[in-house]
């Protein structure tokens, strides 16, 4: 017995659910099928919570365009659900005469982007805002926040289910055939591994770290549009006692990323993270306690007064990327079937940091090219 849907979405995680919202919103039959027993259990769960200004992403990428789309979008939904959220702002800090002149680059670069609103302050207007911060000048970005990612997560698990969607968990994907036509009907066979089919009209991959896995159970699909998956974990320490900062505090990003920043949550405790560490599995979570030595070196650079055991190994998550090591960091993939020939088919790679921010405003791109 197969059962004909309209549209499947493939992985319940904010930016899935922000996708199966969009179409339920369009009026679509929407099913959410998610491996494990919960909403959000992937990268959802393990990031920095923050919403991203759009300040870093080449002019021009779907990063940059989305990110700084999602930000608007999300700050509305955030205040008008009633979702936990705090416009904290972060400052962007030179800890040496060499890192100065990159705040003004950054700058320029963040206009390009379309974020107008930063602000370039002196030592002293930048201590004056964060006493216990060390630093020879100081980029304000005031539309960088945080938000309780599950607290949205359950807010657009609701929109969805509000316009008749629904969520159906422990679903694992066996296997997918597309154009596959069963009694007369045309479109995407799923299989799941309990052996449940689904003939779907459309279908979108939002399955995060597994996409390209999932990607190749698709018989019928050409499999040089599936990316390599590379696995780049962001392990995080937490401080113990209360941080004397009340804005997120990012040093000058360097080649290997944007350096180990400080980041608050909605009740002010601080962490640390993430860092850069490549892995082989999506399930590499430990932290090495081991890594604190790093962290006390990087962020005394612009907190002197960090004490000695005050880190403790926190948790770690893992960006869904499609660069690898030493390879420029990819762009965000909508891939339809205006690369890969399959009608209805949309799979979602890459989609790691500003993800989060940008969930809201990926929906919507993705709703467009379904149109």
């Amino acid at each position: 017995m197969v059962d004909v849907v309209d549209c499947v979405v493939i992985g319940a995680g904010v930016v899935g659910l922000a996708v199966a919202r969009e179409l339920a919103f369009a009026g679509r039959e929407v099913l959410v099928l998610e491996a494990q027993d919960a909403i959000g259990t992937g990268t959802s769960s393990r990031n920095s919570e923050v919403i991203h200004a759009g300040i870093y992403y080449p002019q021009g990428s779907l990063k940059a365009q989305l990110c700084v789309q999602g930000k608007e979008m999300l700050y509305q939904y955030c205040a008008e659900r009633g979702i936990a959220h705090q416009r904290c702002g972060k400052l962007i800090v030179a800890t040496s005469e060499g890192q100065r002149a990159k705040l003004g680059s950054i700058a320029q670069h963040a206009a390009a982007n379309g974020v107008n609103d930063l602000v370039l302050l002196t030592r002293d207007e930048a201590r004056a805002m964060e006493p216990a911060l060390e630093c020879v000048a100081a980029l304000y970005s005031p539309s960088t926040g945080i938000v309780d990612s599950h607290g949205l997560m359950l807010a657009l698990q609701g929109d969805l289910e509000n316009a008749g969607g629904m969520v159906v968990f422990n679903s694992p994907l066996a296997h997918a055939q597309c154009d596959a036509l069963v009694d007369g009907h045309k479109g995407i066979l799923l299989t799941a591994q309990d052996g449940t089919q689904l003939l779907a009209q459309t279908v979108v991959n939002a399955a995060g770290l597994w996409a390209p896995d999932l990607a190749r159970r698709f018989e019928g699909l050409a499999p040089e549009h599936i990316p390599v998956a590379h696995y780049a974990k962001g392990n995080y320490f937490t401080l113990s006692g209360k941080a004397p900062f009340s804005h997120l505090i990012y040093p000058v990003p360097e080649a290997a990323g944007l350096g180990v920043h400080l980041t608050l949550d909605l009740g002010g405790q601080a962490k640390f993270g993430p860092d850069v560490q490549w892995v082989q599995s999506a399930d590499d979570l430990l932290v090495d306690p081991l890594r604190s030595e790093v962290f006390y070196d990087e962020v005394r650079r612009y907190w002197p007064g960090l004490q000695s055991g005050a880190l403790a190994a926190g948790y770690a998550g893992i960006r869904p990327k499609i660069s690898g090591p030493g390879e420029p960091a990819a762009d965000f993939v909508i891939q339809d079937a205006s690369t890969h020939g399959v009608a209805g088919l949309v799979h979602l790679f890459g989609i790691e940091s500003p993800g989060l921010t940008s969930c809201m405003a990926i929906g919507k791109a993705v709703a467009q090219r379904l149109q």
